[in-house]
């Protein structure tokens, strides 16, 4: 079992590091909201199509009713919304620092803990990892050599999606029952592709996408989301909530990496201090190393 857990853990974070790359290549032609609606909608055809195939069409309608409305709720928070606010946020940040950015989710877990899940308290080291956190936050935003209102705004558009994380995280905590993975995967895909349809129209691409672009937003529809749904619910069903949240420690280096290299993205003073301090705040603000005993919510940029 503790193989599965880290090939399961592994490949979610070297997809979902790749994930920002794709995201920030992406957008050269597609519009944040044309980009995600896109992604969540081909997700859901292939999350679906995989289901028919695995499942047969009845027993599969079967799985997705199973699934409900709640699953399609949770498409809209942990999908549409911080899907949109993070493609938004790379048009004015480097996916490396998106990466960071959104890796504060389980420090949003924790300060909402308390009030969605009142046996919660956040006490002594863990406010103390709260506060390193968002002073990670801080050096990241506002250390880097050439600081513009707009690096601000999509920085802040990063971590408003974790908020919507974390958000997602608890409610699919309440009320995700024994779905199957794939029909809960779904569901969600398509609830936030649904949602998310009328603000795509309003903004179409500006031109005809190039091969580039156009490629990277097939890796991350096909990969970065229908995979790694498939890996993310299998994990959190065999390992739980608390160990999965671990892979919010190797996706920002992993991220950085993949800037550094194919995209000369810089690697500032400030950005790697802000990953050590938001990093080193998730580690004492979430109640891990130790593994926290709370179910925390996993970020998906």
């Amino acid at each position: 079992m503790s193989r599965s857990y880290a090939f399961l853990i592994g490949s979610l974070a070297a997809i979902w590091g790749a994930s920002y790359l794709f995201i920030k290549v992406a957008g050269r032609d597609f519009t944040p909201a044309s980009m995600m609606e896109l992604r969540l909608a081909f997700a859901a055809l292939a999350l679906g199509s995989f289901l028919v195939a695995t499942r047969g069409f009845g027993a599969a309608v079967v799985d997705l009713r199973a699934a409900g409305w709640h699953a399609l709720a949770i498409g809209i928070v942990n999908g549409a919304i911080p899907f949109t606010l993070i493609a938004w946020g790379e048009q004015h940040i480097d996916s490396g620092i998106a990466a960071i950015a959104n890796s504060t989710v389980p420090i949003f877990n924790a300060m909402l803990a308390p009030f969605l899940l009142p046996s919660e308290r956040v006490s002594g080291i863990r406010i103390v990892g709260l506060s390193l956190g968002f002073v990670g936050v801080g050096v990241l935003t506002g250390g880097q050599p050439n600081v513009t209102w707009w690096f601000v705004a999509g920085t802040l558009a990063v971590v408003v999606a974790s908020i919507s994380y974390a958000v997602a995280g608890f409610y699919a905590q309440r009320r995700i029952g024994t779905a199957s993975n794939t029909a809960l995967a779904t569901t969600a895909m398509a609830g936030g592709a649904v949602v998310l349809l009328p603000l795509a129209l309003l903004s179409p691409p500006a031109h005809a996408p190039g091969w580039k672009s156009t490629a990277s937003l097939a890796a991350l529809t096909l990969l970065g989301t229908a995979l790694a749904q498939l890996i993310l619910y299998r994990s959190l069903r065999y390992h739980g909530a608390a160990r999965t949240s671990l892979v919010t420690y190797l996706m920002p280096p992993i991220a950085l990496f993949y800037g550094w290299l194919l995209l000369d993205e810089r690697l500032t003073t400030a950005t790697l201090a802000g990953l050590v301090l938001i990093l080193g705040g998730v580690a004492l603000g979430s109640g891990a190393v130790g593994l926290s005993r709370r179910t925390a919510a996993v970020a998906e940029p």
